[in-house]
C-alpha cells in the first residue's frame, strides 16, 4: 500500500521540549487532528528507582500488526495494519521532555475530514480547536443544507457515538467492494446518481446510502410526505436494506433513495437523514411517516427540523394486534372495537374513554408497548391527524401499503449482490409504469358513471388512477343516510353518517359553502381526496362545487407543472385538456419525425420555432 505524506502542518520535530509526556502526548494527539488520523499511547516505562515515567511512545491506532488467534471465536476486528508512523518521547534530568524520534510516513489514507470520528479525538469541548474547524466547515456547506443542521446537537450524536468496531453486516466476504462497485458503475453511467459511505473509525464500510437521478427528480415534484421503512432491516432480511418511499402523482410508488445500515443507532440515522437531505438539494419532505422507533423520532427533529412525524398505521396496528392473545372470534371483537376508538373518535376526550376501555378489556393496562403507543398518539390516531395528507402511504395494513410494491424485489434470503441486481429493475420498472400511465392519461379519458358535479369536475384534472378512486366514492354517497345532529359557534354543522354498505357511523363537521370540511374517517387525511360522507354532505346542504382546498395538486395531471393551480377549475380543465391534447400530437410528431434524417431536421425545425413562439406570446424569455 502507498504512503501518505501530511500536509503543509508543522511536523513533530526531534528535540522539542515539554513540561510532561501527557503535554507530549497532546502535541501529537493535536498533530494527529490536523493531519487526519487516530492516536493510542504504544508503550512507557518508568525508573526502576524513581518509579517514575521515563519513556513513552505514541502511535498511528494502525501502527504494528493484529495479534489473533487462528481459532479464536467471533475475532474483534482490529485497525492494525502495519503502519510505522509514531513517536517516541524521553525524560531529562531536569524532569522535561524531548522528542527522541518522530517516524511521520503511513501506509494508509490519512482522514483529516472524518477525524472527528476517531475515538481519540472525540471531545465535546466546544471551545476545542476541532469544533471551531467543524463550525468552520458548516459554513462552507450548501445553503440549502445549513437550515437542517443543528449547531451542536449533531455533532454531539458524532462525537459521542460508541460505536467501535460497528461495521456493515454483508454475508460474503467482498460484498463491500461490490457495493462500492455498484455505486461507482452506477454513478459512471448518470452524473445525478448520488451515493454516500460511512466508514468507522477502523476504516470498515459502516453505511451506505444511494439516490438514484429519478429519485431526486421525482422527490422536487412529490415532497409532501415520504415514507422511511425500515421493515427488512427490522425483520432480520439477508440484506440490511432501509429506503425512503414517495408517491407520484398516478399513484405508483416512488423508490426516493436506498440505505445499508450497520445498526440503528442515533448516529446511523442521523448520518443517513443528513446524506439523503444533501442528495435532495437539502430540500426536505413536509410530513415523514416511520414505525415507532425512539431512535428515529430522536434523529428527524434533528436533520428535519420543519418536518411533521408520524407513524405508519399498519405498523402501530399490527404491533397492538401481537400484544392481545386471542382466538379468531376475540379478533374480530379487538378490530370491531379498535376501529371505532380510532375512527369514530371525534376528539381527545372521546379517544381517551375509549382507548381506555379498550386496554382494560384485553388486560393491557401494564404493557409498556401499549402505553408508548398511548403517549405517541398524536403520531398515529387519526383523530389527531389534521390539516396533512399522506397521499395513500399510511394505510391500515400494509399488504395496501404501497412500500409493499418493492417485497417482489427482495424477499427474507434476497443476497446482497441480487438485489443489487434487481434494483436496476426497480428503477427501469418505474420508468416504465410512469410513461405508461403518462400515456394513457394523454389518449384516453375515464368515463362518468353517474350525474354528480363533483365527478364531472374532476374529470379532466384528476389523473385516471385517482379519479376511479374518488368516483367510487361519489358512487358510495347514494348508501350513505345522513341525520344533522346541531351546531357549533353557529357556524359549524354536525351531522351523523349512516354508512349502509359497511354498516359505521361517522361524523362530518362542515363550516359554511363546505368550508372546514372533515370526517372521522380520516380519508382525506390518509388518501387526499374527499370521501363518500364528506360528498353527501356537501350534496344535502346544497354545495355543488368541491372547494377548492380540497383538490390536492399532487394528484392531478398538473401535478409536474412549475405552473400554480387556478382556484377557478374550468383554467385548470381546460389547460390540462390543451395539454394533454399537445402530449399526444408530440408522440405522433415523434414517432414520424424519426423515421428519416430529413423527417427528423423538420420536425425539429417546426418544434423550435413553435416553442419560441409560445415563450414569446405568454412573455417568457426567450433564451
Amino acid at each position: 500500500s502507498r504512503a501518505v505524506v501530511s500536509s503543509s502542518n508543522s511536523d513533530p520535530a526531534t528535540g522539542l521540549v515539554f513540561d510532561s509526556h501527557e503535554a507530549a502526548y497532546d502535541y501529537y494527539k493535536d498533530y494527529a487532528k490536523s493531519v487526519g488520523f487516530g492516536t493510542a499511547k504504544l508503550s512507557s516505562r518508568r525508573s526502576r528507582s524513581s518509579k517514575e515515567f521515563i519513556d513513552a511512545k505514541f502511535s498511528c491506532i494502525r501502527y504494528g500488526n493484529k495479534q489473533q488467534s487462528d481459532d479464536a471465536i467471533n475475532p474483534r476486528p482490529s485497525p492494525k495494519i502495519g503502519c510505522k508512523a509514531s513517536m517516541h518521547v524521553k525524560r531529562k534530568a531536569c524532569g522535561k521532555w524531548y522528542i527522541h524520534s518522530f517516524v511521520k510516513d503511513h501506509n494508509h489514507e490519512l482522514l483529516p475530514d472524518q477525524v472527528h470520528f476517531f475515538r481519540s479525538h472525540r471531545s465535546t469541548d466546544s471551545s476545542s480547536p476541532h469544533d471551531a474547524k467543524l463550525r468552520k466547515k458548516r459554513a462552507l456547506l450548501p445553503s440549502g443544507l445549513n437550515q437542517f443542521v443543528s449547531p451542536c446537537s449533531i455533532e454531539t450524536v458524532i462525537l459521542n457515538q460508541n460505536d467501535r468496531g460497528r461495521y456493515l453486516a454483508l454475508e460474503e466476504g467482498d460484498d463491500a467492494q461490490v457495493v462500492l462497485e455498484f455505486c461507482e458503475c452506477m454513478h459512471l453511467g448518470n452524473p445525478n446518481f448520488f451515493y454516500a459511505l460511512d466508514f468507522n473509525e477502523e476504516h470498515r464500510l459502516r453505511n451506505v446510502l444511494w439516490v438514484d437521478a429519478k429519485g431526486v427528480e421525482d422527490f422536487a415534484y412529490f415532497d409532501d410526505v415520504v415514507s422511511f421503512d425500515t421493515t427488512y432491516f427490522s425483520t432480520k432480511y439477508r440484506v440490511p436494506l432501509v429506503i425512503f418511499v414517495g408517491v407520484n402523482h398516478h399513484l405508483q410508488p416512488l423508490l426516493l433513495g436506498c440505505g445499508l445500515i450497520a445498526d440503528e443507532t442515533l448516529h446511523t440515522y442521523v448520518w443517513l437523514m443528513q446524506s439523503w437531505c444533501l442528495a435532495m438539494g437539502g430540500k426536505t419532505p413536509k410530513v415523514i411517516l416511520t414505525d415507532q422507533n425512539e431512535v428515529i423520532k430522536t434523529a428527524i427533529p434533528l436533520v428535519f427540523p420543519g418536518t411533521r412525524h408520524f407513524y405508519h398505521l399498519c405498523h402501530v396496528l399490527e404491533k397492538i394486534s401481537r400484544r392481545v392473545d386471542y382466538s379468531r372470534v376475540w379478533h374480530e371483537t379487538l378490530v370491531k372495537k379498535l376501529n371505532k376508538c380510532l375512527y369514530r373518535s371525534w376528539d381527545e376526550e372521546q379517544f381517551k374513554e375509549r382507548w381506555g376501555k379498550l386496554i382494560q378489556r384485553w388486560n393491557l393496562q401494564e404493557d409498556e408497548c401499549i402505553q408508548s403507543l398511548y403517549l405517541d398518539r398524536k403520531l398515529w390516531v387519526p383523530t389527531f391527524v389534521r390539516d396533512v395528507s399522506f397521499a395513500g402511504l399510511s394505510p391500515a395494513s400494509r399488504s395496501e401499503s404501497l412500500n409493499s410494491h418493492f417485497d417482489k424485489y427482495i424477499h427474507g434470503d434476497t443476497s446482497l449482490r441480487d438485489f443489487l441486481k434487481n434494483y436496476r429493475s426497480i428503477i427501469a420498472d418505474g420508468y416504465e409504469e410512469e410513461a405508461k400511465a403518462n400515456f394513457d392519461a394523454w389518449h384516453e379519458t375515464p368515463e362518468l358513471k353517474s350525474p354528480s358535479p363533483f365527478e364531472k369536475q374532476v374529470l379532466f384534472i384528476y389523473t385516471a388512477e385517482i379519479f376511479r378512486n374518488f368516483q367510487t366514492e361519489v358512487l358510495g354517497a347514494a348508501a350513505c343516510h345522513l341525520k344533522k345532529e346541531g351546531e357549533e359557534d353557529g357556524s359549524i354543522c354536525c351531522y351523523s353518517v349512516k354508512d349502509l354498505e359497511s354498516d359505521l357511523d361517522f361524523i362530518v363537521k362542515c363550516g359554511k359553502q363546505g368550508s372546514d370540511l372533515r370526517c372521522s374517517c380520516g380519508s382525506f387525511q390518509y388518501k387526499g381526496y374527499l370521501c363518500r360522507h364528506a360528498i353527501v354532505v356537501l350534496q344535502m346542504t346544497g354545495v355543488f362545487n368541491m372547494p377548492f382546498k380540497f383538490i390536492l395538486k399532487r394528484w392531478t395531471n398538473l401535478a409536474t407543472s412549475t405552473t400554480p393551480m387556478s382556484e377557478r377549475l374550468e383554467e385548470v380543465q381546460a389547460k390540462v385538456q390543451r395539454y394533454n391534447d399537445l402530449c399526444r400530437r408530440a408522440v405522433i410528431l415523434g414517432e414520424e419525425g424519426s423515421l428519416s434524417v430529413e423527417s427528423y431536421d423538420a420536425a425539429h425545425k417546426a418544434v423550435n420555432e413553435a416553442l419560441c413562439h409560445c415563450v414569446h406570446t405568454n412573455g417568457g424569455d426567450e433564451s
